[in-house]
């Protein structure tokens, strides 16, 4: 496997991308979406990175692509259409020791971006190490039909009844028998089909009194 799979926390982390369009956009809001501190070189942005320019959620710092613009930097995208332009970044950026993704041509940076699918804190990667990405794209589509929202209010029950079970309970054996037991029974199906009563019922059975919704403060 020639790329190493890890989930890289980029919150108040300095990240840089070069490019306005549509694909530099689209880097731009999952870097956001994922608390990280957004600057930007670009001539011309599309609408919505404007609006996020105005915002003040994303700081335009130049029209042309500069080195000194890596300085404080720890991740770069280049998503330009200029293929030596984007080499040149990531040369700069590797002698920086940053990590950078090269959109389009994956071999001139030194990590890849997967397509993700997002259901609340449940994350799904499909990567093709860059060999094709309409089959990762496919795949995606494939797994958004098989995993619904759902899974996003399962694991808001799973985070809250494990948060509670820890702090009143050191018997890490026993804890996990009960998310295991979770984990497999009917409670899934139960949060797709809406039906709360047998959700409350079903927590209290594996994990006993205190573990309604209502006592989780969980509320959809």
């Amino acid at each position: 496997m020639r790329y190493y799979p890890i989930f890289l926390k980029v919150e108040n982390r300095n990240c840089l991308v070069v490019g306005g369009g549509e694909v530099g956009a689209r880097k731009v809001k999952t870097l956001l979406s994922c608390g990280a501190s957004v600057a930007l070189v670009s001539p011309e942005v599309v609408e919505w990175l404007e609006e996020k320019i105005q915002e003040g959620a994303v700081d335009l710092v130049g029209k042309y692509y500069e080195e000194k613009q890596l300085e404080g930097c720890s991740l770069v995208i280049a998503a330009t259409d200029d293929l030596e332009l984007n080499s040149r970044i990531a040369r700069d950026a590797e002698e920086r020791g940053l990590l950078c993704n090269v959109v389009d041509y994956p071999q001139e940076g030194n990590f890849i971006l997967p397509a993700l699918i997002q259901r609340g804190a449940l994350t799904l990667a499909i990567s093709t190490a860059g060999k094709s990405p309409a089959l990762a794209r496919q795949i995606r589509e494939d797994l958004e039909q098989r995993f619904g929202m759902e899974y996003a209010n399962f694991l808001d029950i799973m985070g809250a009844v494990r948060s509670r079970l820890l702090k009143e309970s050191q018997d890490s054996r026993a804890n996990k028998e009960k998310f295991d037991g979770l984990v497999k029974s009917e409670l899934l199906e139960l949060v797709r089909r809406g039906d709360l009563a047998a959700v409350d019922n079903l927590l209290q059975t594996v994990m006993g009194p205190g573990y309604s919704l209502k006592e989780l403060e969980i509320s959809w």
